[in-house]
Parts: C-alpha cells; sequence; structure tokens
C-alpha cells in the first residue's frame, strides 16, 4: 500500500489578503510562501481597509516564528501541522518565460511553484490562488491549481431561505391562529416540521393564508401583525417577515439576501428609523468597491466627493422615505436633525474597524462583497444594545476573488442558522417596478 507523502501548498499573495490566518488550514501538509508574496505585502502595510489587516497581521505572524523562514526545512507551523518557508528562486522557469510575455508577480508565483515541483518531482505540489485566471495559466503549465476553500461553501442551493410555504392546512388548524392568543404551541400546530428559531411561514388554507413566525426560545408560534415602518408598508409576505425581524429588539442579527429591487435597503432604513428613539445611532455601511479595479485615488476631488459616488444608493433610499412624509414637517425635522447631529450616519464601512458600537442600528449594504473574515470582524465590533443588520444579492459580486459560495454574507447565513438572536429572509419577488422585475427575469 503506497503512502502519500505530504504536500506542498504555495500560496498566492490573495489568499493572505483574503484570510491571514490561512496557513492554519493546511493540516499536516507543508506551505511555502515565494518571496514575491512578501513583496508583494510590503504595499499592503499601509492602509485602514480589510487587504491591509490582513497583511499586517500575517507579516507579524512570520516574524513571531521561531527559526529560519528561508532555510530548506522552513519552521513548524505547529503541533501537527507541516511546514512553513519563504522561498527565493533567483531565475525564472523557462516554461513561464516561453508561455508568457510579461515579468509579472503573478508569474514569478507560478515559477516559484514549478520550480519546487521540479525539485519534489516525488510530492504533489499545488498552487491555491483567489485569482481565476492565474489558476487556469498554471494549469496551462502542467501545475495542480486550487481555490482556497476553508471557508466556503459546499454549495449554495440548500442555503436556508428563513421562510417555508404550508400548503393544505385545514380550518380546524387554521382556528387555533384566529382566536385572541397571543401565541400557540408548536405541538398544536403538527403540519410544520422541524422549525428554526426565527424561521417563517406562509400557513395557507387554500386562498386563506396566516403568516406566522416561529420562537425558539418560547417554542411557539405567533401570527406576524400587519404594520409599516416609517411610512414604508410591506407589500408582500416576504417584506413582513423581514419587517418583523428587524424591528424586534430580541433579534440582534438579521441578514436580507435578494435580488436588486426587492426591498431589502429601504425596509432594513424604515426600520432603523422606526426604531430610532431606542438606539443612540443608526450606522448605514457599504464596502468600497473600486470601479474597473482602480483605487479611490483616481477619483477627482476629496474625500468626500470621491466617496458619494459609492454612498448615493443609500441616500437614495434615504429620499424614498422622506418622500412619504411631504407636509408631514416633523417627521422630516427628524430626518434632518439625525443628519446633522450625526446619530444617523452614512458612511463606507472601513470607517468603522477599531469601533465599539453601543447601542447602534447598524446596516451594512451590499455585504455580499465582504469575506468571511471582514464579516466577522464587522460583527464583533457590536457592543451591548446593538442591533446588525446585513443585506445582498449573491449574484451582484463585485469582488474579483469572492463568488456565491465563499463571500461573507453566504458563509454568515450557513453558520448562524439556528441561533435564537438571528434570524434571516430571503426576498425573491421584486417590487421597484414592473420594468425593474421584467428586466431582473429576462436580461
Amino acid at each position: 500500500m503506497l503512502i502519500e507523502l505530504q504536500k506542498i501548498f504555495v500560496l498566492d499573495t490573495n489568499v493572505i489578503l483574503h484570510d491571514s490566518r490561512c496557513i492554519e488550514d493546511f493540516a499536516e501538509h507543508d506551505v511555502m510562501i515565494p518571496i514575491t508574496v512578501l513583496e508583494e505585502l510590503d504595499r499592503f502595510k499601509r492602509g485602514n481597509e480589510d487587504i491591509h489587516f490582513q497583511a499586517r497581521r500575517f507579516l507579524r505572524t512570520l516574524d513571531s516564528m521561531v527559526g529560519s523562514l528561508v532555510s530548506e526545512d522552513g519552521v513548524p507551523r505547529g503541533p501537527g501541522l507541516g511546514q512553513l518557508r519563504v522561498v527565493w528562486t533567483p531565475d525564472l522557469d523557462e516554461r513561464v518565460k516561453n508561455a508568457f510575455i510579461h515579468d509579472t508577480p503573478d508569474h514569478r508565483i507560478l515559477g516559484t511553484a514549478l520550480t519546487l515541483q521540479r525539485n519534489f518531482s516525488d510530492r504533489k505540489v499545488v498552487l491555491v490562488s483567489k485569482d481565476i485566471n492565474l489558476r487556469m495559466k498554471a494549469k496551462s503549465v502542467g501545475l495542480i491549481a486550487e481555490d482556497y476553500e476553508a471557508d466556503k461553501l459546499s454549495s449554495v442551493d440548500g442555503l436556508y431561505k428563513g421562510k417555508r410555504v404550508i400548503d393544505g392546512v385545514e380550518s380546524d388548524e387554521m382556528k387555533c391562529f384566529l382566536g385572541h392568543r397571543p401565541s400557540v404551541a408548536s405541538m398544536e400546530v403538527p403540519k410544520i416540521n422541524n422549525p428554526v428559531p426565527n424561521e417563517n411561514f406562509i400557513y395557507r388554507n387554500g386562498s386563506r393564508s396566516l403568516l406566522l413566525h416561529y420562537s425558539g426560545e418560547e417554542d411557539v408560534y405567533r401570527v406576524i401583525p400587519k404594520r409599516a415602518a416609517y411610512g414604508i408598508k410591506p407589500r408582500n409576505a416576504e417584506q413582513h417577515f423581514a419587517l418583523n425581524a428587524l424591528l424586534d429588539d430580541e433579534i440582534k442579527l438579521v441578514t436580507l439576501s435578494g435580488r436588486a429591487g426587492t426591498g431589502k435597503t429601504l425596509l432594513a432604513l424604515a426600520s432603523a428609523l422606526e426604531a430610532h428613539q431606542r438606539y443612540e445611532q443608526i450606522l448605514l455601511a457599504r464596502p468600497i468597491v473600486p470601479l474597473s479595479n482602480r483605487d479611490l485615488g483616481y477619483l477627482p476631488g476629496d474625500i468626500d466627493a470621491k466617496l458619494e459616488p459609492y454612498m448615493q444608493p443609500l441616500f437614495d433610499n434615504l429620499k424614498v422615505i422622506r418622500n412619504q412624509f411631504r407636509g408631514a414637517e416633523k417627521k422630516l425635522e427628524v430626518i434632518d436633525r439625525m443628519l446633522h447631529d450625526e446619530s444617523l450616519l452614512i458612511t463606507p464601512l472601513s470607517y468603522i474597524r477599531g469601533r465599539s458600537l453601543q447601542s447602534t442600528y447598524f446596516i451594512i449594504d451590499e455585504a455580499q462583497n465582504l469575506t468571511p473574515l471582514e464579516v466577522k470582524t464587522v460583527i464583533t465590533r457590536a457592543a451591548e444594545g446593538t442591533k446588525i443588520v446585513l443585506t445582498g444579492d449573491m449574484n451582484q459580486i463585485d469582488q474579483p476573488y469572492l463568488d456565491s459560495l465563499s463571500n461573507g454574507l453566504s458563509y454568515l447565513i450557513d453558520r448562524m442558522v439556528g441561533q435564537s438572536i438571528y434570524a434571516h429572509v430571503t426576498l425573491e419577488k421584486g417590487e421597484r417596478s414592473a420594468l425593474a422585475d421584467l428586466a431582473s427575469d429576462l436580461l
């Protein structure tokens, strides 16, 4: 019986910037860091974005290791784990020179992996990169290449939606919800199997239906009341489910997913304004994804002018809410006052790092563009009395190294299902306009 030797994993820079703790995830196998990766990390040492934080933390980890990282043996990564080594190859591999025109950092990383493949012909050498194009190049020259999958879901098909339709309910089964009882014990609702805390149900008998919410703490169902939030009225069952979670102070973490036009951000902002007296501040934030991979510095003007295009969608939602109160000056005055004293603040997500958010209603828009580690960083900012809401569309990911399986929003939904202080709703019905719905379906 052949015993497979330890593999050698060669890491691309983007893997480290995605998760600075990635070297913990390769078990007994050895991890090699091309010297080009350290050179690239040097460009990310300064800054306030998450990638800068990841670069600094990884470099501190290397600095804390005992032994010579550049020796042939490298240094141990920990008990039961393989070795870590920084690799320098003075000459670019001939296969890379012949295959590609330019001498780039990607090609040098690829050349390092090929050199290791030649030097360790008895072991499997694998290039790990979040860059699809680099993986294709690696495979074209005979190298094994893989995505970094430690925090990646196996599938999104079974991702929790936070709602179910229960059809064929008998009239007698509906009656227990039609009196004045505030709640109904789960044993009295045998039609629903294995409910999840804060899951929602369309409980239907023919054309008649009820919207139910399951409280896992009390093991009871409650009928969801019809209500509005700061002038915004739900237009479908999913929006009722979302509004119920957004206005429930016992639910500290809410995720809303769905395509454009389903009302995710509008409902979140309206709910925050409705509940503003119970919180010291409302924060609306979104990650900044540079357009065409160009940094903010390419945009004209001062920092406020540079950020305006990214923050405008949030102001657009605020404008929709303001338009509900034409002639109702007191409601408008409340919004204006909150904007003036910054108890309602719209800001880039990167400005939140390091803060402790006390008694804050915190909305993160476009959360599908966050990594799992960024999501963890955001949520761990929550202090006493804070509620966090993340909204996003897994089909509109703008980050080049994320997809529907690896983004932070999908990861969060998968990990949080079943927690009593967490609720999720997938919104599927568009309510922006008939034209917007048609475009989403056909284009």
